[in-house]
C-alpha cells in the first residue's frame, strides 16, 4: 500500500477494483489544515481509456509492481503488436492502441522492454531518443532563419516539425514522448 501522495509516474495501482499505469503524477502539498492532493493522469490497463482524477493525500492505494522483461518486436497483425521473448520464445500481443504513437517506431526484431503487470503485457518502454529517417521536406534554407521549423515526413510515415537546414535523407534524433526534434545525427568522419 501507498498514500497517493507517493504517486509517481510509471506506477501501477489498484483503485475501486480497476488496475491502472499512472502517466503523470503532480503532488501539490496543502497549507494549514488542507491536506495535500496529487493530481494524476492514469490510463486503465483493461479499457485503455484516460483518466484524470484527483487523489487527497493520505488515500490509501494499493500498489501493483511492474516487471519490465526485454522482448523482440515481431510484427504488427490486426492492430496488435506481437512480442517474443528470446529466452523462452514465448509470444504476447499488445494493442497498438495502448502503446500509441509510438507503435509506428517499432521496426522487426527491435528489442524492447515490455511490462507485465499481474502477468499481463501492458505497455512498452521506449528509450527517450530514436533516431529516425527523412523522407521527404522541403529542400534546405541556409539562412539567418534558423530558428524557424518545417513540416517532414519521416520514413514510418509521422509528419514531424524540423528546422530548415534539414534534407530528405537526413538522419535525426527525435525525443520518443513528444515526438519533438532533438538534433541531426553527424555523419562519420572519412
Amino acid at each position: 500500500m501507498v498514500t497517493a501522495a507517493q504517486l509517481r509516474a510509471g506506477m501501477a495501482i489498484r483503485h475501486e477494483g480497476q488496475v491502472y499505469k499512472v502517466l503523470i503524477a503532480d503532488y501539490h502539498p496543502g497549507q494549514g489544515k488542507m491536506g495535500g492532493v496529487n493530481h494524476a493522469r492514469l490510463r486503465n490497463l483493461s479499457t485503455g481509456t484516460l483518466w484524470e482524477h484527483s487523489f487527497r493525500a493520505d488515500l490509501k492505494l494499493e500498489d501493483l509492481p511492474v516487471e519490465k522483461q526485454p522482448m523482440d518486436f515481431l510484427y504488427t497483425d490486426a492492430g496488435e503488436c506481437v512480442f517474443m521473448n528470446p529466452e523462452t520464445f514465448e509470444q504476447v500481443g499488445i494493442p497498438a492502441s495502448v502503446i500509441g504513437e509510438q507503435a509506428k517506431f517499432l521496426l522487426p526484431e527491435m528489442r524492447l522492454p515490455v511490462e507485465f503487470v499481474e502477468g499481463q503485457p501492458v505497455s512498452v518502454a521506449f528509450p527517450d531518443i530514436v533516431e529516425v529517417r527523412i523522407v521527404d521536406t522541403a529542400p534546405p534554407v541556409h539562412q539567418q532563419q534558423d530558428s524557424t521549423f518545417k513540416e517532414a515526413r519521416l520514413e514510418n510515415g509521422i509528419q514531424v516539425m524540423v528546422p530548415q537546414f534539414i534534407k530528405a535523407g537526413d538522419l535525426i534524433r527525435l525525443d520518443s514522448s513528444t515526438l519533438k526534434y532533438v538534433d541531426r545525427v553527424k555523419s562519420a568522419a572519412k
